[in-house]
């Protein structure tokens, strides 16, 4: 081990945000020793972003069949600095910037060798029960899903990626043509980044809806960009007016919302896809008879595959730039009331950040 590791992770307090269980959090002492192989790399955390399903198994102890039944470390966003590596790490090197895909799927397993290693079973994810996360001072994580960040792009976009990487995802999904029409629904973390990643896949403009006209204002100052607030106006009748009555080419469901699944394809043009990016909490239904005369194609999303290294790229050239959905950074030692805040869903708050 370097000089530079040991200053690094040994005399660090071991310190980390711990979700004890439902609605109870703790920043305490969780020595958590990870031995790092000849194709690993250790990272001292520098920033760890907020997810929602950060806070959903706060306020609600399980996300889904994934239940935390003992104490768990959160988070799964973040971008640190290497201080150690491998034996056999060829691509990183101590003092290397970078950020981390969080998931590591297992390399033999037919959805891996398929290319489809976001839907392995049996994947290791940061922040899904048993696994714990990386709000903590440092992590042991493989070469291969830990990648270096260029000067241009900072500690806190670099832990942005993560979520950019489900925008980008689902932009590839919906393989739209340059200058095609898209809508969001839902303007929140995933929502917005989506909306840069539709932008930055040819789309001419992007309608953006939700019920919050704080969130809706960020939105509408990332592009050409329309917004709807649906708590007034209806989204269908604003798409057809913008679109002659045709409608848009691509839908991306960021809401997870029964209610605009059930109605889903009466903004979509003839021909149209629909991306489903966000996660009802329910089992919803939809129209297939509307979908069927529309002949439309329906695209379902589950985290993201082989984007990180484009995510970063676009980043550094300044394709995307992410710095205005970053709303509020909370010192580590804040971390409980930066949660307690998260799960009370102010308005106006898109991506929360702690720094480490």
């Amino acid at each position: 081990m370097s000089a530079l590791s040991k200053s690094a992770t040994g005399g660090q307090e071991r310190r980390a945000l711990v979700l004890e269980a439902k609605d109870r959090l703790s920043l305490r002492e969780f020595p958590l020793e990870e031995t790092i192989g000849p194709r690993d790399v250790r990272i001292a955390i520098h920033t760890v972003g907020i997810c929602g399903s950060d806070v959903h198994y706060y306020t609600h102890g399980a996300i889904g069949p994934f239940v935390v039944k003992e104490p768990m470390i959160l988070g799964h966003e973040a971008s640190g600095t290497v201080t150690e590596i491998g034996a056999e790490v060829e691509s990183l090197k101590v003092g290397d910037r970078v950020c981390m895909e969080p998931g590591i799927p297992d390399p033999t397993s037919r959805a891996t060798r398929l290319g489809l290693y976001n839907l392995d079973p049996a994947v290791r994810f940061w922040a899904t029960p048993p696994i714990h996360g990386v709000l903590r001072s440092s992590v042991v994580h493989p070469e291969a899903f830990t990648f270096k960040l260029p000067d241009t792009v900072s500690f806190a976009a670099g832990a942005m990626v993560e979520p950019l990487a489900v925008g980008v995802h689902a932009a590839t999904k919906a393989r739209g043509a340059p200058g095609h029409v898209a809508v969001v629904i839902g303007a929140g973390p995933i929502g917005l980044v989506t909306v840069l990643s539709a932008l930055a896949a040819g789309a001419a403009r992007v309608i953006v809806s939700d019920v919050d006209d704080t969130k809706l204002e960020i939105a509408a100052k990332l592009g050409p960009v329309s917004t709807v607030n649906v708590s007034r106006d209806d989204l269908a009748t604003f798409v057809k007016r913008e679109t002659e009555g045709w409608g848009a080419d691509v839908i991306y469901e960021c809401a997870g919302s029964e209610r605009a699944i059930a109605g889903i394809f009466q903004p979509l043009a003839p021909g149209g896809v629909v991306v489903f990016v966000g996660l009802p909490l329910s089992a919803p239904t939809y129209d297939v008879t509307a979908a069927m005369v529309k002949e439309a194609r329906v695209e379902h999303v589950f985290r993201y595959a082989h984007v990180f290294p484009r995510c970063v790229a676009m980043l550094a050239s300044g394709a995307i730039d992410v710095s205005s959905l970053i709303t509020k950074v909370f010192p580590f030692e804040d971390s409980v009331r930066a949660f307690e805040l998260a799960a009370s869903a102010p308005k106006g708050e898109v991506k929360m950040q702690i720094e480490l």
